[in-house]
């Protein structure tokens, strides 16, 4: 029987160190068999994601992000998720595209962040204003004792709209936030580079999250050859996000300068060397963490 799951039902079933839990156990299974493909127009992108692990299943999501639909009260990015049964190929659910997508996002970087981050990080600070920053603040809450979470965004607006809803600090200067940071994650839909490596300083993690094109970036060469480098997926990131393929392209780095991605966890490779490292994970996202994500959250909807 297909299940169609309840997104505000679901997510009290749900827990964030149990679904970091579940994305290590995914990346022991085979490798997973991915494939994408981008139609645009203009700013906006369909984006179909289909992803197929032995041993877990098969799922096909698909977004439009449509960066205008702010403007008419519309959320930027909808879809759809179908995940199907493993040894029969079955419709086994239709999980709420958006529910998945927070999961999936959230997960991924918190992931990296309990492997690369200083344990005793606090100073949060959060680039964008927008679904994926709230979520954000969910996730590294489960995680650091006490953070202490600061906002900026390009909007002052937004910045302080979402800083009062969220009763955390809005930053004015970005540059200031970056410095006192302990942890950077970024969330826009940015283009051209908002955070600058001379700006960085020992001991740093940035969770990277927005660029998802090849035409889109939030760091710049300076940054990324300063880090030490992490991807959650080299086949979804390394010839897709420009955020990587840029500074190849410029010869600030080469594909040698990415340690490791989730596929490496087991070797221990994904790992923080010393306290002064600063380390940045490229979160890309991929149909394989969809189903991972989609499939946790099914399970635990069976046993709520």
């Amino acid at each position: 029987m297909t299940l169609e799951i309840v997104p505000f039902a679901a997510e009290s079933a749900l827990n964030w160190h149990a679904l970091t839990d579940a994305l290590e156990a995914g990346h022991r299974l085979p490798r997973a068999e991915v494939g994408d493909s981008f139609l645009y127009r203009g700013p906006d992108t369909l984006l179909n994601r289909a992803a197929w692990i032995d041993g877990l299943g098969q799922l096909v999501k698909c977004a439009t992000i449509f960066p205008g639909n702010g403007a008419h009260n519309a959320a930027t990015i909808n879809g759809s998720v179908t995940l199907y049964a493993d040894q029969t190929g079955m419709l086994e659910a239709l999980v709420d595209f958006h529910l998945v997508t927070k999961w999936k996002t959230a997960g991924d970087s918190l992931l990296a962040a309990k492997k690369l981050a200083r344990p005793d990080s606090r100073k949060i600070l959060l680039v964008g204003a927008g679904t994926v920053a709230a979520s954000m603040i969910e996730a590294y809450s489960s995680t650091f004792t006490k953070p202490e979470f600061t906002v900026w965004s390009r909007n002052p607006v937004s910045t302080a709209a979402f800083a009062q809803a969220h009763n955390i600090t809005a930053a004015t200067d970005l540059e200031t936030a970056v410095k006192a940071a302990d942890i950077i994650c970024t969330a826009t839909m940015s283009k051209t580079p908002l955070i600058m490596g001379d700006w960085l300083q020992p001991g740093q993690h940035l969770d990277l999250i927005g660029a998802f094109r090849p035409d889109m970036r939030e760091v710049d060469d300076t940054a990324i050859a300063r880090a030490r480098l992490f991807v959650d997926a080299r086949a979804t990131t390394l010839h897709h996000i420009g955020e990587i393929m840029m500074p190849i392209a410029s010869g600030a780095i080469t594909e040698s300068h990415i340690i490791a991605d989730f596929y490496d966890l087991a070797k221990g490779s994904y790992d923080r060397r010393t306290p002064d490292d600063i380390t940045i994970a490229k979160n890309g996202g991929g149909a394989h963490l969809d189903l991972m994500t989609a499939t946790y959250i099914l399970h635990a909807w069976r046993n709520r």
